[in-house]
């Protein structure tokens, strides 16, 4: 599989371009933010499968190449970097990233999450009309396209809004406890992961303008609630 390193320092992407050719990735080092959105420009090479972003890049700053990125296409990024707040963590994911690892990392950590991010499992549940479409009320959501409309207007959502959508909407009214969905959406058990859980569904309330879709099941976790016809 292709990965793209954004790294601006030759010997930590050396380092690390060494180790991933080691598990079976072949590796393409961009040392700036212009470089890597060259480098995914479409061509007759095969896709990325997935970009390892670190955010202190020399020409641009990260999150900025994070959201040039995700507007371009679903290929998953995970962020590298030394910034290990909260609230750094947030925005990045906020961004559309799909994982974010704070230096210093241990590699097979990193490995890991690199493999759990490629993963894209269909959603799972309930039947699906029309080919892989679900309808709820106005809300209309195309599995095989990921897309999302609203009354008709389509809805830009990241990679993990759509699969945490697509998973709460096949199963209107039932309660998804929060380790489920994490499990079930983020492919991990990370702590860290409950935090992001709670901005993505705050960030769906918002882009739908339905803020009474999805409802908080208090200590427990998630449900649907479908909207009336």
């Amino acid at each position: 599989m292709r990965l793209l390193l954004v790294e601006d320092d030759d010997h930590v992407a050396a380092a690390l371009s060494a180790v991933l050719a080691r598990h079976g990735f072949d590796v393409v080092h961009a040392r700036s933010g212009e470089e890597a959105l060259q480098a995914l420009l479409p061509a007759e090479t095969a896709p990325f499968g997935v970009v390892l972003l670190d955010l202190g890049l020399p020409d641009q700053d990260g999150y900025e190449v994070c959201g040039k990125i995700r507007k371009r296409g679903s290929t998953p990024v995970i962020m590298v970097t030394a910034r290990s707040d909260v609230r750094s963590r947030i925005h990045g994911l906020n961004l559309g990233a799909d994982d974010y690892v704070v230096k210093p990392y241990d590699t097979g950590e990193l490995i890991a999450r690199i493999h759990a991010v490629i993963r894209r499992p269909a959603p799972v549940g309930a039947t699906a009309s029309g080919g892989g479409e679900l309808r709820l009320g106005s809300v209309h959501i195309e599995l095989p396209t990921r897309q999302v409309s609203v009354g008709g207007s389509v809805v830009q959502l990241t990679r993990k809004e759509f699969d945490l959508l697509a998973l709460l909407a096949q199963r209107p009214g039932v309660v998804f406890r929060r380790e489920q969905i994490i499990s079930e959406v983020w492919r991990t058990s990370w702590e860290g992961t409950g935090r992001t859980l709670e901005v993505h569904v705050a960030s769906l309330r918002s882009k739908l303008h339905m803020p009474a879709l999805i409802e908080t099941v208090r200590g427990v976790g998630y449900r649907l609630v479908a909207p009336a016809t």
